[in-house]
């Protein structure tokens, strides 16, 4: 599978698997978890995403417990985690009101946190999960760069960062931030003329797109014809509708690598589909033009 560059000596799988979802499945055993990433691994998709918050803060500890079960894993997959989110649910109960805390003190305790539910000793990419409106960049930076000193991280980026949010936040550090991980898919492709990808591309950062597939609501909510269209271009390549989805967000010249979340075994067998799939221009705009619902100016 192609490979894209996150950070000196990283590299990503260009699908990433995600586990926003991992603890809706009945089945959470370590044995059900490590036969995902197996899935995963078979068609070369090396890159699981996690955050602290998933599944209420549970979902790191359902990846470690595979991981401890089968630890030969851990050297073939890079996890990507994230933090900030105070939710008043599981080990932050007693919170009064969800926040957000990029605080050099919770970014540190959570990172540690996430090592000891993952049971691993480093984070390959660490995201700030959301803007923090009462972030102090210079706090948040250098206890970014001190993570990524100390070895405990490989890389940091954020998540749902707007131009300036990430222009505050590298004024104060060091390390170059790696990626930011926004909402991309037909339904959801503001970015493409908000000025969240070309700001991306021009600084020749690659973008990680999470719900790719709008949550599963692409399908159910697509506008008239999309679906249809998808369903026709999947057929002529042997491939369903998501996989086209899909592969309409890798056509684009920024390398946008697509998180992908299922807990469907059958399904993650078929993430690697997408990759098969060759776009042409028209293509690309005939479905851009039905996601708008109307052809571009």
């Amino acid at each position: 599978m192609d490979r894209v560059a996150i950070a000196p000596g990283l590299s990503f799988s260009r699908l990433v698997y995600g586990m926003w979802r991992l603890g809706d499945d009945p089945d959470t055993s370590p044995a059900r978890v490590q036969a995902k990433v197996e899935a995963c691994l078979a068609q070369g998709i090396t890159t699981i995403d996690q955050a602290d918050i998933y599944g209420g803060y549970t979902a790191e500890g359902l990846l470690g417990a595979a991981l401890r079960q089968a630890p030969g894993l851990r050297d073939r997959i890079e996890i990507v985690t994230k933090c900030d989110i105070v939710a008043p649910v599981g080990r932050y109960a007693h919170a009064r009101v969800k926040h957000y805390d990029t605080s050099a003190a919770h970014i540190r305790a959570s990172v540690d946190h996430s090592l000891r539910a993952l049971a691993t000793d480093r984070i390959d990419l660490l995201l700030i999960h959301r803007p923090d409106p009462l972030m102090d960049h210079r706090e948040t930076g250098a206890a970014l760069d001190g993570l990524v000193a100390s070895g405990k991280v490989r890389a940091v980026g954020v998540s749902n960062f707007r131009p300036w949010d990430w222009e505050l936040l590298q004024s104060a550090m060091t390390t170059p931030l790696a990626t930011n991980q926004i909402e991309i898919s037909l339904i959801a492709h503001q970015p493409f003329t908000n000025g969240d990808l070309a700001f991306l591309q021009r600084h020749g950062v690659p973008p990680m797109a999470w719900s790719p597939l709008a949550g599963g609501s692409l399908f159910a909510e697509a506008p008239e014809g999309l679906r249809a269209a998808l369903d026709r271009i999947g057929a002529g390549h042997g491939a369903d509708a998501a996989a086209v989805a899909v592969a309409w967000l890798l056509h684009h010249p920024a390398r946008i690598l697509p998180v992908m979340g299922t807990n469907d075994p059958a399904r993650i067998a078929r993430l690697g589909d997408a990759l098969r799939i060759r776009m042409d221009r028209e293509t690309w705009f005939e479905l851009y033009s039905l996601a708008l619902g109307r052809e571009v100016p």
